[in-house]
């Protein structure tokens, strides 16, 4: 099976349903267990770092690896830390595109 962070994130159309609790529970086995998920609706993980600027420059590189995936999250910067927030719109949850994007933000800090 291919590692979770070199997966292409798919397109899900409107209503196709969110992970049951089951494939999220085996899903975040593959993932820095920082990341807390929210049942199958939701995983966010916080970052922290010594100033704005490393929390500024890291929110920087999330963004250049989420829109590369096409999945956008809900990014909070603040003094020393970045907060990321995932969930698949059209899914009213979580998919694999969230564990994927994870799993790719995981490899950069």
């Amino acid at each position: 099976m291919t590692e979770l962070h070199r997966r292409d994130p798919v397109e899900y159309p409107e209503g196709t349903p969110p992970l049951e609790e089951e494939a999220a529970a085996n899903l975040s086995a593959s993932i820095d267990p920082d990341w807390e998920r929210d049942g199958t609706r939701l995983l966010r993980r916080t970052w922290t770092f010594k100033d704005f600027n490393g929390a500024f420059g890291f929110a920087t590189r999330v963004a250049l690896v989420v829109e590369r995936a096409f999945h956008h999250p809900e990014l909070t910067i603040g003094w020393g830390r970045v907060t990321v927030g995932l969930t698949t719109h059209t899914v009213g949850g979580l998919s694999e595109n969230d564990f994927i994007v994870a799993a790719r933000l995981d490899r950069l800090g």
